[in-house]
């Protein structure tokens, strides 16, 4: 398992360092710069052993000692301030913009692998757990550039560089300061061969607590209208507790590995201070040489005191990154495959055949065995009771998910074998909760075609009845709408996305219950400029409400997976199916004050016939 753990680490390095490459030159310039920072105080001990040995204890007359230690001073000053300001200062600034720049990098790249992910990924992820791992792991495998490649190798060699000039004073003393070395080892054995598992579930415990506040926050309006904050209230404190146990437990690893350290660090000094003021005593050690050797063992366990916190840091950085590159290993569910091609503007020909789909293979086909073809510029409709298919239907056509069996040709073309940026550029969706973004409405609008004119934009708007309002907005069309649109209505939002859609200009058109959430007053101005949306393409409507699909070219009634009608609205209703039974429901009288509950009607109806 040890081995495994290793192997896993090795592997996170190296695929780490290729995000590191790029910047190799500002890493070797960091190095030069801290090695020069470093090495600045190594020369203090000497001069603490000059000034006790050859000016303090010699025989100089007082006014030459003041002279010479003048001198020795004003060179120490100026090395302590004039050259390690700017050092310091260039060392710490390269480190973080190097650091900065990798985070930077892979930051982007997961942005991008966020959006190849397919929809049934996220159906079974948390988004809190996505941005925990974007945000929070990412900052932490910081470390692993700032400690890892220049810390700790900076540390190393002041070691080395200290180590050499003690040998060179006193051998014997040398190897006295170093006996507490190998208990380093076995103390960093013990402590941390567990503290990396500690880490990695204190993250993960972290990203579930994050993952459970966003989903919550995103719904504080149920929350409220059910009453329920006092069993929210429990549920976060749960998981809280359930981070902090784990932060706990993480702590208290951190807590005995510095309480075991610091114990072995201090008792080094200890032997040394005994055993030099000895030979002082015996006359084979000076007091500037004992004076000097004290200084080194600062300079020596400093950093290895650095050098175990840097375990610790390492650590926690090795856990984020080994959750970094468990989120993008992510496959790819819906890719371009080998050789596929872009197509160009399409007449709008869509053939289904034999199409069969289920979001897992351990259920239920949700498609079962779906063959229908829609002309270039029909309209065609699809109704039946909600969980037949139809909206996973209109989710095969721009690839949102694969189809298990059978095909989906467009103009002949199969929809694998076309470039999903090309395939979806010819497709428009308007939905019943379109998704708005923070920013201005003219954002919101561009997202249509991002290179679009002011002028495109306004003249989006007016085709979508959008234009009125938009300019009745504090600020027009660069009014801040907030996130998701909450600034606006159902209606207004309804006609940005649609706005956006006719900006698109594609030549298929889906529109899945675009209207059934609105007024009477918003779905008038909605219809309306779906009317001049439709026209000349290629539309496919979702829509329990028949009164808004009486005029498709055709109408499938979608049940349990399969297509069990099809034809006009008058052929439908002359063949006194399911079609006409739905349709009968919701028109009983013509009466507005029934046509309100003529939904629940069509799913008690449903009901009856399944059962």
């Amino acid at each position: 398992m040890f081995i495994v753990r290793e192997l896993n680490q090795m592997e996170s390095m190296r695929r780490y360092l290729q995000f590191v490459k790029p910047y190799w030159k500002e890493i070797a310039l960091t190095m030069v710069i801290g090695m020069i920072k470093f090495g600045i105080p190594l020369l203090m001990p000497l001069l603490l052993k000059y000034v006790v040995d050859d000016l303090l204890l010699s025989h100089l007359s007082n006014q030459d000692k003041l002279e010479k230690l003048a001198w020795v001073i004003a060179g120490a000053f100026f090395l302590f301030t004039v050259v390690r300001v700017p050092v310091e200062y260039y060392r710490q600034y390269f480190a973080q913009w190097t650091a900065s720049r990798v985070l930077y990098d892979i930051r982007n790249q997961l942005f991008d692998h966020i959006q190849k992910l397919s929809l049934r990924y996220y159906q079974n992820q948390k988004v809190g757990q996505i941005i925990s791992r974007v945000i929070n792991d990412v900052e932490q495998t910081k470390e692993f550039v700032i400690t890892g490649m220049m810390n700790i190798w900076l540390d190393s060699a002041t070691l080395l560089i200290a180590i050499g000039m003690m040998l060179y004073m006193d051998p014997l003393m040398t190897v006295i300061s170093l006996v507490i070395f190998p208990f380093y080892g076995v103390a960093v054995k013990y402590f941390f061969q567990n503290l990396r598992r500690f880490t990695k579930e204190r993250s993960q415990a972290l990203a579930d607590l994050q993952g459970h506040l966003h989903e919550r926050l995103q719904g504080v309006s149920v929350i409220r209208a059910f009453h329920l904050e006092e069993y929210e209230q429990g549920q976060f404190e749960k998981r809280n507790r359930h981070f902090l146990d784990k932060a706990m437990t993480h702590t208290k690893w951190v807590a005995k590995t510095f309480a075991s350290i610091n114990t072995l660090t201090d008792l080094a000094p200890i032997v040394v201070i005994a055993l030099s003021a000895y030979f002082v005593v015996q006359g084979t050690m000076t007091i500037g040489e004992m004076t000097a050797f004290y200084g080194y063992m600062g300079l020596i366990y400093n950093p290895i005191r650095r050098l175990v916190n840097s375990s610790t840091t390492l650590t926690q950085a090795f856990a984020s990154m080994d959750r970094v590159f468990e989120f993008m290993d992510e496959p790819y569910e819906i890719t371009d495959q080998p050789g596929a091609k872009p197509i160009s503007r399409v007449k709008g020909r869509i053939e289904f055949r034999g199409v069969r789909f289920r979001y897992h293979k351990e259920q239920d086909w949700i498609l079962d065995g779906i063959d229908l073809t829609i002309e270039p510029g029909q309209t065609v409709a699809l109704v039946g009771p909600s969980g037949g298919g139809k909206s996973s239907l209109i989710s095969l056509i721009p690839r949102f998910y694969d189809t298990a069996e059978g095909e989906i040709r467009i103009d002949g073309h199969n929809i694998r074998e076309v470039t999903l940026k090309s395939l979806r550029g010819q497709i428009g969706l308007v939905l019943q909760e379109n998704i708005l973004f923070s920013g201005s409405v003219a954002e919101n609008i561009r997202m249509g075609n991002i290179d679009a004119t002011e002028e495109e934009i306004r003249a989006a708007a007016r085709a979508a009845n959008a234009h009125e309002f938009i300019e009745g907005l504090p600020e027009g069309y660069q009014t801040e709408i907030g996130e998701r649109g909450v600034k606006l209505s159902g209606g207004q939002k309804q006609r940005i996305a649609l706005a956006r859609v006719f900006l698109k200009n594609p030549a298929i058109l889906i529109l899945d219950e675009a209207t059934s959430a609105l007024d009477l007053q918003s779905e008038h101005l909605v219809q309306e400029s779906l009317d001049r949306l439709v026209k000349d393409r290629t539309t496919i409507i979702v829509a329990h409400r028949l009164s808004t699909i009486t005029h498709a070219d055709q109408i499938l009634v979608v049940d349990q997976g399969r297509v069990v009608e099809r034809g006009t609205h008058e052929e439908l209703l002359r063949e006194n199916g399911l079609y006409a039974q739905l349709f009968n429901v919701q028109h009983l009288g013509n009466k507005p004050e029934e046509n309100g509950n003529a939904e629940q009607d069509v799913s008690g109806l449903m009901e009856g016939k399944h059962a």
